[in-house]
């Protein structure tokens, strides 16, 4: 194996020469293959020439079914993922320490960063002091989660959490965290090598923006990679998009991401790796990439990567990393065969056209974020979904009235310029004395502390305040749905029949994501959001209104309230400052609440059998058994297509009157202050009676009804789902999920996973499978089973017959639909599993027992334990 000995600013360093090693078609290679080479290369050197030999093979193919074994740098968490992987950690050292083991043996191996980042709602707004109110409100409501996470930074070695208040997850990995290329001791030697993650958030790969392979993950596999387990994944399809010209006047990097979301999902991407080529890549700053690489799970990819080049060593000066660091990743990326060229066209799987001057401004809604819209079309979209036109409203509210408007989420807030267009809205508002109508709900919470900074500094935020965006805090807020409560005038109008829907900078718009009482909302750049907020409604032709009077008496319409490009870059060049990251990030670090809080430092946590936000779940222990086999299965539920982790388990707020809101209350919690289902995810009881609380989630066992209840085959008698499943289980009866196109799409929620194996679910039977949730099912030993086609209409009486006793990357699967008639239907399905490690997790019964068996049987070397011989890697 061939080395280089690069002299750098910190002393010679030592890097694998990648272009010596694979020879001259290197070149051909992509990027992220490229990458995935030298992580093989450098942690398992005997598998190199395999992983030369698949990677020649894929130069012809485009393809290929060969497994590697990726071993990231890192961890990225957030709090409401890392809350659920804390409270299995604290289970299976409970599990080791009833055995008679050592429960610190349970350890992580590499660093876990934790943002704890969506916790914080919308509580008040518009109000000077909104933020301090709505982070006092925070620590209230999640104090015992807190005092979880900081028992994990004392009792877990690596695992560091930053504190409520230092910005979203993806916004503090680009601006603190990326190194991109990272210097790591390996037996006394100092080696260059890329920065690589994987992440408990499908937008980890927003990170890909500034040449960082990462991608999202379920918690479940996080928790493997904690102790020492690769992640085994097949050598990626990679989707290349060769982007030509530049950006229109006008047209911004949330226009350029709505309409690549819209482009690949027209091509039918799934599940594959997206990389961006050509010389269109180049016009293109790191903050605009790392717009486009977020989106990658709306647009159906596993990344959306863009390599390194002096683009990315701008965007890193730019946010205040040192010099020296800045010539370290351009010298050994060069060196490494890892920097960009915008005139090379290596091999991909597929390409995509893309000329960047066709990009216009757009939004998208009402309903899915691939759905792009043209500004006008916004109200047709809203007569096309609730299938009228639009009326008169109700309560002084119109219909198709913004109910919602926020400029929000990590995907078009951490980059200075969106924020810079959207406050230069702002002051041409207000220095017209326009305002929002009274019933919008406006919101800024921008996804660093350091945006904050530039805001001040260029004046920008008392225009936004004066328009009713001040800051609400420093998280995903409104994005998560965790929106806090509506205007009560329009709360009430939405229950007389008022079409109303929201309006943000995120990068999710499914239905009841953003409130429960809102079916409806559209996606927009941040300028856009504050602009249509003064109209306060969706209407035909909205940039065309005229809002105002100039001094002269002239018509003003609100694409007036635009910034044009040099406005921006004016402000940009005069307010900008490298060291606002630093210092704004160290300062929010002292957060005064979080260093006060107590919190336990024994080796296993001790639990409160009285709480309701952290209980010890009853699937974190030790199991020999799996749910493979050959049975006679009922259908629980039978769902449609584009059933989403929001729909399967709800992170929004928690209703009184529901099902889970009535099991807390009787539990001693407050109606009124019941916080959102993504603060519950540490209790399984909670959560078990959550589970497809989303009106639109329908169960067509029921002819459409929510899919919150289902019918017991049997009695035919029907009832909340999570009592449906427990009768089923006391009768020993097995049960499945059948369900339509692109299941699990959204969020990397391992309890859309969790929540359906504690209904002992031994299969989910889909058209089809989004990547994250397909392996969330896998850790939890439920499998998914694709079928060709779509199933024929199921009644609770039918039996579906599932042969899967052995199971081995994508293999068949038999299955037999036996009608209540007695008719019988044999039915074409193959196992939606990929690799040979996932068909082991599914023997071992999932993986928390895949990583404690070899613990409890005195096995130390997980790591060997996790791969498997046919791997390479």
């Amino acid at each position: 194996m061939s080395f280089l000995q690069l002299a750098t600013p910190y002393g010679v360093v030592k890097a694998l020469d990648l272009p010596t090693i694979f020879g001259g078609d290197l070149a051909r290679l992509p990027f992220v293959h490229r990458i995935l080479l030298e992580n093989v290369a450098r942690e398992d050197a005997d598998r190199l020439p395999s992983m030369i030999t698949v990677l020649r093979g894929w130069l012809v193919s485009g393809t290929s079914e060969a497994e590697i074994a990726f071993h990231p740098s890192r961890v990225l968490m957030h709090d409401t993922t890392c809350v659920p992987a804390l409270v299995d950690i604290a289970a299976m050292r409970d599990a080791i320490a009833e055995a008679g083991g050592d429960p610190a043996s349970l350890t992580p191996v590499l660093p876990v960063d934790v943002s704890v980042d969506h916790s914080i709602g919308v509580d008040m707004y518009g109000q000077p002091q909104s933020r301090a109110f709505n982070m006092q409100r925070e620590m209230e409501r999640n104090s015992e989660r807190y005092r979880l996470m900081k028992w994990a930074t004392t009792a877990l070695p690596g695992v560091t959490v930053h504190p409520p208040g230092t910005g979203i997850m993806h916004t503090l990995n680009l601006e603190q965290l990326a190194t991109v290329i990272r210097l790591e001791d390996r037996n006394g030697e100092t080696w260059a090598t890329p920065d690589t993650l994987i992440g408990t958030d499908s937008h980890t790969p927003m990170i890909n923006g500034i040449g960082v392979l990462g991608w999202g993950v379920g918690g479940l596999e996080a928790e493997s990679v904690f102790f020492g387990f690769p992640v085994t994944i097949r050598l990626p399809d990679v989707v290349g998009v060769r982007l030509t010209g530049r950006l229109s006047p006008g047209v911004l990097s949330t226009d350029l991401a709505l309409d690549v979301t819209h482009l690949l999902r027209r091509h039918a991407v799934s599940g594959e790796f997206v990389e961006f080529f050509g010389p269109g890549v180049a016009t293109l700053s790191g903050g605009d990439r790392a717009v486009i690489a977020n989106m990658a799970p709306e647009y159906g990819a596993s990344t959306g990567y863009f390599p390194i080049d002096s683009q990315t060593i701008e965007y890193l000066r730019g946010t205040g990393r040192a010099c020296e660091h800045c010539s370290l990743v351009e010298s050994a990326a060069r060196a490494m065969g890892l920097w960009f060229d915008p005139e090379a066209e290596p091999r991909y799987t597929r390409v995509i056209e893309l000329d960047l001057g066709n990009v216009c401004a757009l939004m998208a809604g009402p309903q899915r974020p691939q759905d792009k819209l043209a500004l006008t079309e916004a109200a047709s979209a809203l007569e096309a979904a609730v299938g009228r036109p639009l009326g008169e409203g109700s309560k002084g509210i119109p219909d198709g009235a913004i109910a919602i408007a926020a400029i929000t989420s990590c995907t078009n807030t951490s980059d200075q310029r969106l924020l810079a267009a959207a406050g230069l809205a702002a002051r041409k508002a207000n220095r017209l004395g326009l305002r929002p109508p009274w019933w919008v709900k406006t919101s800024l919470a921008p996804g660093s502390p350091s945006a904050e900074l530039f805001l001040k500094r260029s004046g920008l935020l008392v225009d936004l305040e004066a328009i009713g965006f001040g800051i609400v805090g420093h998280g995903c807020t409104t994005c998560i749905g965790n929106s806090g409560p509506l205007q009560p005038d329009m709360a009430e109008a939405i229950a007389n029949g008022t079409v109303a829907a929201a309006l943000l900078s995120g990068n999710r718009n499914f239905p009841g994501r953003i409130h429960p009482s809102l079916q409806f909302g559209f996606l927009a750049s941040p300028p856009h959001v504050v602009a249509l907020s003064i109209i306060g409604k969706f209407c035909s032709h909205p940039m065309n209104l005229e809002i105002a009077k100039a001094s002269d008496d002239s018509a003003v319409h609100l694409c007036d309230l635009l910034p044009s490009d040099e406005e921006i870059d004016a402000i940009l060049r005069d307010f900008s400052d490298n060291e606002d990251f630093g210092r704004a990030f160290h300062d929010a670090a002292q957060n005064e609440a979080w260093l006060a809080l107590e919190a336990p430092s024994s080796p296993t946590f001790p639990w409160d059998e009285s709480s309701t936000y952290i209980r010890r779940p009853p699937f974190a222990g030790i199991s020999s058994t799996n749910r493979l086999g050959t049975y006679s299965a009922h259908p629980l539920l039978v769902l449609g297509d584009d059933m989403t982790t929001d729909h399967i388990s709800p992170a929004g707020q928690i209703v009184a009157e529901s099902y889970a809101g009535r099991h807390l209350v009787a539990a001693g919690d407050q109606p009124n202050d019941l916080n959102v289902y993504a603060a519950r995810r540490g209790n399984w009881q909670a959560m078990v009676r959550g589970l497809f609380d989303n009106r639109t989630a329908a169960n067509l066992l029921l002819g459409g009804e929510p899919a919150s209840r289902t019918v017991h085959a049997p009695s035919m008698e029907e009832g909340p789902l999570w009592e449906v499943a427990q009768r089923y289980r006391q009768e020993g009866r097995s049960v499945v999920i059948v369900a339509g196109e692109r299941y699990g799409a959204g969020s990397s929620r391992d309890w859309a996973a969790k929540g359906v194996a504690l209904l002992s679910v031994r299969a989910v039977i889909a058209r089809s499978f989004e990547r994250i949730h397909r392996t969330n099912l896998i850790g939890m030993g439920i499998l998914p089973i694709a079928i060709e086609s779509l199933l024929p209409s199921l009644s609770a009486q039918d039996l579906i017959e599932i042969d899967a006793t052995r199971i081995h990357p994508r293999c068949d699967v038999r299955l037999v639909l036996q009608r209540a008639s007695g008719a019988q239907e044999i039915l074409t399905a193959r196992a939606a599993v990929e690799t040979e490690q996932e068909a082991k997790t599914m023997l071992a019964g999932g993986m928390i027992p895949l990583i404690l068996n070899p613990l409890l049987a005195g096995t130390r070397d997980l790591a060997t334990n996790g791969s498997s011989e046919g791997h390479i890697g």
